[in-house]
This record gives structure tokens, C-alpha cells and sequence, in this order.
């Protein structure tokens, strides 16, 4: 069986990885977009995409906030986003080991990011950390536990293999450390980071055309992880492939659950200045992130907002 240590398990420099974007732009900008335009984005905002893999997003954001604003997209592997394209700014940058970058935003952005991290309680934090007071932190992770199936009206053989082969695709993934749980989990994470009025929904698309080229390109870009983990064999993949070639399967998305925050003013932390409890507890919450206790400083964040 893979191991986390041999990392993403869905590289952006293979081939397919341009097939994927294109169509998890389809299915999930319309989405992105509604819930960036609910938190108010607009000229002058300074933006940071996170993760972004292509260019769908940067772009869009470079449109809402003009010339006045900025927009700085930053990936491990910027390969897909064009170098120079106007009204965004490119960075190389891996969240959770480079420093954060420079300057405070109104809205960070991440889709599909955290749940592949080892460390998402403390990239979390760093994120909110690059917020300036009153901006918008907007999280966006798959839930695969909540729904595991790419069929969900199992009624043939092609419908039983592509659950099969979803299974062992869900396999690969726990097995580079992707925490399959982990989009339920972000409304209580958002608010123990510190964040107010925040909310959070779910997108689950039954049917799509696009789902079915984003399962082939996927399909085809982990094909040599499921044999070499053994969890399907040559002929069932083909076999996969081939009916997902007909466009006559009815594939469902893991639920992409989008969660939002704003963080708070410097007028709403006036009265927590005064709380010499609250004090306390900053600077338990401050002491343990700077040591690496993340455990140690959610609870003391824990208590602060108790």
C-alpha cells in the first residue's frame, strides 16, 4: 500500500491534471463564485487564492476587484497558471512550510486544499493569521465519508465497478493522508480559529456530464497507484474507463462542503482586552502555536470563546 511519504497523490504535472482543472472548474466555480460574491468581494480588495492550481479563480477574482485591488495566486506547482496573465499576481509558495505571504487580505481562498495537508490546524491558523480585521476566510474541502459512492443507484455491473473503483481511489487517498472526514469538520474549525458570523452549506451534484470526464482524467492519472497498490486490476480499469466512455453512468461528487468566516474587528476584541482571563488565555493560545502544540492552543482558544 502507498504511503503518505511519497506526497499528493494527484500531481499537477501530469497530463491529466489540465483535464481535471477544466472540469472541476465546471462543477465547482459556479459554486466558489456564489459564495465569494456573499461575503461582499469587490474593488479594492486585496485577495489571496490559495492552492490554485489553473487559473478559473485568480481570474474571477482579478475581475471583481479591478485595478484598485490585488490578487496573489500561489501554488506548489504553478506550471498551469500563466506566467504575466494581467489582473493577478503567481507565486510558488507551499501553505503550512513557506511563510505566510507578505500583506494583509480582505478574502482568502482555498477549494479543495486542506484536506490533502498533514498539518491543517496550524495552516489554518497561518491563514487566519494573513486576514486583516473584518476580512473573509473561505474554506472549501470534499466530505468523501459522508457520501463514499460514485453511483449512488447501484443497479448493474458497470454501476458495482465504478464503486469498486471509487473505493480504491477513497484507499489511495487516506493512505497519502487526506482526511476523508474533514469537510464537516470546518464550521467548528473556522470558529475555534477565532472566526465570527461564520456559516457553512454543501454542493452534491448527482449527474453531470462533467463529473464523468473529471472520474476518467482521475482515474486515469492514479491508474499505476491502484496496481501497484493491488486494489483493482488492469482489466477492471479498462473496463471503467470504457463505460465511463458511453455517458451513460449516473455519477455523484463527494459533497463539497464550502464554509466561510470573517474575522473580527478591533472594536469587537475591546472587551476581551479587559478579561484578564481572556488575557490568559491569548497568551496560553499564542505560547503553544509558537512551540508547535496545536492541541494545546485550539483549547486555550477553546476556553477563550467559552
Amino acid at each position: 500500500m502507498t504511503d503518505n511519504s511519497e506526497g499528493y497523490l494527484l500531481d499537477n504535472r501530469q497530463s491529466e491534471a489540465g483535464e481535471r482543472f477544466q472540469a472541476m472548474s465546471e462543477l465547482f466555480d459556479p459554486v466558489t463564485f456564489r459564495h465569494l460574491e456573499a461575503v461582499g468581494i469587490g474593488p479594492g480588495w486585496a485577495c489571496w487564492e490559495v492552492g490554485a492550481g489553473s487559473p478559473s479563480v485568480p481570474r474571477w477574482l482579478a475581475a471583481q476587484v479591478g485595478e484598485s485591488g490585488r490578487v496573489l495566486a500561489t501554488d506548489l506547482d504553478t506550471s498551469w497558471l500563466p506566467a504575466g496573465e494581467a489582473g493577478y499576481e503567481v507565486l510558488r509558495h507551499e501553505v503550512g512550510v513557506d511563510p505566510v505571504p507578505a500583506g494583509e487580505f480582505d478574502l482568502i481562498h482555498a477549494r479543495l486544499l486542506l484536506v490533502h495537508l498533514p498539518r491543517r490546524a496550524e495552516v489554518l491558523a497561518s491563514l487566519v493569521s494573513a486576514l486583516r480585521p473584518g476580512g473573509w476566510l473561505v474554506i472549501e474541502d470534499a466530505d468523501t465519508a459522508l457520501q463514499p459512492l460514485a453511483c449512488l443507484d447501484e443497479y448493474g455491473p458497470a454501476q458495482r465497478l465504478a464503486n469498486r473503483v471509487q473505493t480504491a481511489f477513497r484507499s489511495l487517498l487516506a493512505a497519502r493522508g487526506a482526511d476523508l472526514a474533514f469537510g464537516r469538520t470546518l464550521p467548528r474549525l473556522l470558529r475555534e480559529a477565532g472566526l465570527e458570523d461564520v456559516r457553512a452549506d454543501g454542493f452534491f451534484p448527482l449527474s453531470t456530464p462533467t463529473r464523468q470526464v473529471l472520474q476518467a482524467a482521475t482515474v486515469r492519472q492514479v491508474r499505476e497507484g491502484l496496481l501497484a497498490a493491488g486494489l483493482v486490476s488492469e482489466a477492471e480499469i479498462d473496463q471503467h474507463l470504457a463505460d465511463l466512455a458511453t455517458g451513460q453512468l449516473d455519477l455523484a461528487t463527494a459533497p463539497l462542503i464550502s464554509a466561510w468566516g470573517r474575522k473580527p474587528h478591533l472594536d469587537e476584541t475591546i472587551d476581551v482586552l479587559s478579561d484578564s482571563e481572556a488575557l490568559a488565555d491569548i497568551h496560553e493560545a499564542e505560547v503553544a502555536y509558537a512551540q508547535g502544540d496545536v492541541v494545546r492552543g485550539v483549547e486555550a482558544v477553546r476556553n477563550l470563546r467559552g
